[in-house]
């Protein structure tokens, strides 16, 4: 028996009311006659745990019941800090909630790791926008928030990179992502579950529509497949480039992740001068050779053809405005 374990279903009675025993054997990764066998030890140690029989019955606490945090490690004490950093929760607008969780979480605690959670919470912070940007503005936040937890639909003018550019859509929030300080709202259209740049969207407003976000959808495994296919998409075509040891050295601080491990993972040498040769994936001739180019001296493209005359030609015009021609 795991005094963890019996913890552990104690804080999900109170977390989610009732349950069914095969339900609470699903989240506890047990069987359902070990959950049956915790519930009556739960019992036996005087919590007030009952049954309620029937269709939708299930295991709940005596109402009112709540424990303190007695049982929490030292380790867990310092990860629900992590659950709470306070950019993220300025964003969507719940600074002050979490300001006042954090404050109760800590009265809740015992001394000991009271001093610990203070500790941890005190040298970690998190600053998520990338060097050499400003954060975007996503003045609409709030709003998918509200959608979201309410489930609400949303009519919305959006701005998006291919003609019309402006467009209107009726949209069914299924669950907002932070990346790289840009928020992304995942939701349902007309016919498909799409993704949308918080910060593209132009106008917002609450519709009557309510609506129920489907039981089996999965947010992370749904933002992990989007990655891939992102990838995917993003990549058409690749190049072969010559790169001197001070390009190479240069390289991750000017071109994408994907383009240095390429470069790692098909770097041959050539001459004896410490250039290599390696072949990396492309979005096109223009993002490429606007990429390429910012390693000046330190690169030169082989193939193809039609990126390699993209550089001459822009290295040309550069040459001329400077009056080299």
């Amino acid at each position: 028996m795991s005094a963890g374990r019996l913890l552990s279903l104690l804080l999900l009675l109170q977390a989610r009311g009732r349950m069914s025993a095969p339900g609470i054997a699903g989240e506890l990764g047990v069987s359902v006659r070990t959950a049956y066998r915790d519930l009556a030890r739960l019992q036996a140690a005087g919590v007030p745990v009952y049954a309620e029989p029937g269709r939708g019955g299930g295991y709940q606490l005596l109402d009112g019941y709540r424990t303190r945090l007695t049982g929490m490690t030292e380790g867990e004490a310092r990860a629900l800090f992590f659950a709470g950093l306070p950019g993220p929760a300025a964003d969507l607008g719940l600074a002050a909630e979490v300001t006042a969780a954090r404050l109760k979480l800590l009265a809740a605690l015992p001394t000991q790791l009271r001093e610990e959670a203070a500790r941890t919470a005190a040298v970690f912070h998190l600053d998520t926008p990338g060097w050499y940007r400003d954060p975007e503005p996503a003045p609409q936040l709030a709003l998918f928030v509200d959608a979201l937890l309410t489930g609400r639909a949303v009519d919305v003018r959006y701005r998006r990179w291919r003609a019309p550019q402006e467009v209107k859509r009726r949209l069914r929030p299924y669950g907002l992502v932070l990346k790289s300080g840009n928020w992304y709202l995942v939701a349902a259209g007309e016919s498909r579950i799409a993704t949308y740049r918080v910060a593209q969207v132009l106008d917002a407003v609450l519709s009557d529509e309510r609506f129920d976000r489907p039981r089996g959808f999965d947010l992370g495994a749904y933002w992990a497949s989007y990655l891939d296919d992102f990838q995917a998409r993003r990549y058409t075509g690749t190049a072969t480039i010559r790169l001197s040891p001070r390009g190479r050295r240069r390289l991750p601080d000017n071109v994408a992740a994907e383009v240095v491990r390429a470069v790692d993972s098909t770097a041959t040498a050539v001459g004896h001068d410490g250039w290599i040769e390696a072949v990396i994936p492309t979005e096109s001739t223009d993002h490429a050779c606007g990429e390429l180019l910012r390693l000046g001296v330190d690169v030169e493209v082989v193939a193809p053809a039609e990126l390699r005359q993209a550089m001459a030609a822009t290295v040309g015009v550069l040459a001329r405005a400077y009056g080299l021609h």
